[in-house]
C-alpha cells in the first residue's frame, strides 16, 4: 500500500493545477521523495538502481534517477509492495509473444490514478468549462477492467459527461453502428454540440462505415474529438492528416477541435495537444504534446540515452509523480522532437530494441535474478 502520507502531499500538489508552475528545483525535491521510497519498497529496482551506482544518497534531480524500459513492465511486477496489494491492474494491449506478454501496471492508488487524470482531461478536452455528451468508440471499464484507456474515459464520463454519455465498443472491439449513428443523429438534429472519443484506427473504420454509406454529420459547433493515437492497423497505415482532413469532412469539427492523446499502460499521467485550449487566445499553434506540472520528459539518444538537443530526434524518456506505486522514470520507445515546452510525436522506434532500452533491461533482468523474482507478474 502507498504511504497515506505521500498520497494526501501528491494530491494536494496536482490540485495546484495545470497553471501553478513547478518550478525545476521543487520537481527535483519532489523527484528525490518518491524515489526515496521507490527504492525502499521495489526490490528489483532498487537492486538495479545500486547496480548503476545509485542510491537516495547520490540523486540531485530527476535525471539522476535510472529509467526503467516500458519492456521491463512485460517482465516483472514493478510496484511497491505485493501484486494482492494493488487497487487496479492495467494491461497493454499488444498480443506480440502472447497474453503473457502484455505490459502489466499495477496501481496501488486510483485515487492519485484520478487526482492526475481529470484536471488535465477538463482543461484540454473542456477549456471552456462545458458539460458534452460524451460518444466513446472504448469499451466501458466494467467490460475491459484491464484496460487503462476505459478507466480514464469511463471516469472523464463521470466526472464532466452530459446525460448519455456512454462508451459503446464491446471488449472485442466491436462497435453498434446503428446505436451510435441513432445517438449522433440525435445530437446533432437537437443542435447538441457532442465530444467523440477513440482510438486512431477506432475512427478510421467509423469513417469507412460512413464513406460506405454515404453519410455525413454536421456537428453542431463546440463539439470536439479526442483521439488516442495508433495510426498503423493491421491492414493499412492512416497518416495523421489524412485523418483529420476525413473527420473534418464526415463530421465538420474543425481541426483544432481534433485532439490528440498521447498516453501509456505504464503511467498514470497523459500528455494532451493543447490546441484547444490555446486556440481561444492564440489562434491554433504548431502540433505538440504538453506534459502535467507534476511530470518532467526530455528526448535522449537512442544508444547513450543523454540528451538531445532541440530539433534532434530521439526517444522519449518521462519522470511522473503519479507513478508513485511503481517506477517514476520510464524509458519508452517512442520518437520524438523536443518542442518549446513540450514535444512531437514523430512514431514508433522500428525493428530492434534502442540499444540504451535493451541495455536497461538487461541490467534490471540481471537485478530481477539477483533479488530471486519470478519471471513474470
Amino acid at each position: 500500500m502507498l504511504d497515506a502520507s505521500l498520497i494526501t502531499d501528491l494530491v494536494r500538489l496536482f490540485r495546484r493545477g495545470l497553471t501553478a508552475p513547478l518550478y525545476d528545483a521543487e520537481f527535483d525535491a519532489w523527484a528525490v521523495r518518491v524515489f526515496r521510497y521507490q527504492y525502499t519498497r521495489n526490490t528489483v529496482y532498487s537492486r538495479y538502481c545500486r547496480a548503476r551506482g545509485v542510491t537516495p544518497e547520490r540523486v540531485r534531480r530527476w535525471t539522476d534517477i535510472p529509467p526503467v524500459p516500458t519492456a521491463g513492465f512485460k517482465e516483472l511486477a514493478l510496484l511497491c509492495g505485493e501484486p494482492e496489494e494493488a487497487e487496479a491492474l492495467f494491461e497493454t494491449s499488444g498480443t506480440t509473444g502472447g497474453a503473457q506478454r502484455r505490459g502489466r501496471h499495477y496501481v496501488l492508488s486510483l485515487t492519485l490514478y484520478d487526482e492526475a487524470l481529470l484536471p488535465n482531461f477538463r482543461a484540454n478536452l473542456l477549456p471552456d468549462d462545458v458539460r458534452l455528451p460524451m460518444l466513446a468508440l472504448v469499451p466501458a471499464p466494467a467490460r475491459a477492467p484491464s484496460s487503462s484507456l476505459s478507466y480514464m474515459v469511463g471516469r472523464a464520463m463521470e466526472c464532466f459527461g452530459a446525460p448519455g454519455s456512454r462508451c459503446l465498443a464491446d471488449p472485442e472491439g466491436g462497435i453498434p453502428y446503428d446505436t451510435l449513428h441513432a445517438a449522433v443523429d440525435g445530437y446533432w438534429r437537437a443542435g447538441e454540440p457532442i465530444a467523440l472519443l477513440g482510438t486512431a484506427f477506432a475512427f478510421v473504420h467509423w469513417l469507412d462505415r460512413l464513406e460506405k454509406e454515404g453519410r455525413r454529420f454536421a456537428l453542431p459547433p463546440g463539439s470536439r474529438i479526442m483521439e488516442t493515437g495508433g495510426f498503423k492497423g493491421r491492414s493499412r497505415t492512416v497518416g495523421r492528416d489524412e485523418l483529420y482532413d476525413a473527420l473534418h469532412e464526415r463530421f465538420g469539427v474543425r481541426h483544432h477541435h481534433i485532439v490528440n492523446e498521447y498516453g501509456m499502460t505504464e503511467m498514470l499521467s497523459q500528455f494532451y495537444e493543447p490546441v484547444l485550449r490555446e486556440s481561444r487566445e492564440r489562434g491554433p499553434l504548431r502540433r505538440r504534446h504538453v506534459p502535467p506540472p507534476w511530470v518532467r520528459t526530455r528526448v535522449v539518444d537512442p544508444a547513450s540515452l543523454e540528451p538531445l538537443a532541440p530539433g534532434e530526434a530521439g526517444i522519449l524518456h518521462h519522470f511522473d509523480l503519479a507513478n508513485a506505486g511503481a517506477v517514476a522514470s520510464i524509458l519508452t520507445e517512442d520518437l520524438a522532437l523536443a518542442s518549446g515546452d513540450g514535444f512531437r510525436l514523430l512514431g514508433r522506434v522500428e525493428g530492434a530494441e534502442p540499444r540504451g532500452c535493451s541495455i536497461a533491461m538487461d541490467e534490471l533482468l540481471t537485478a530481477r535474478a539477483a533479488a530471486g523474482e519470478r519471471s513474470g507478474p
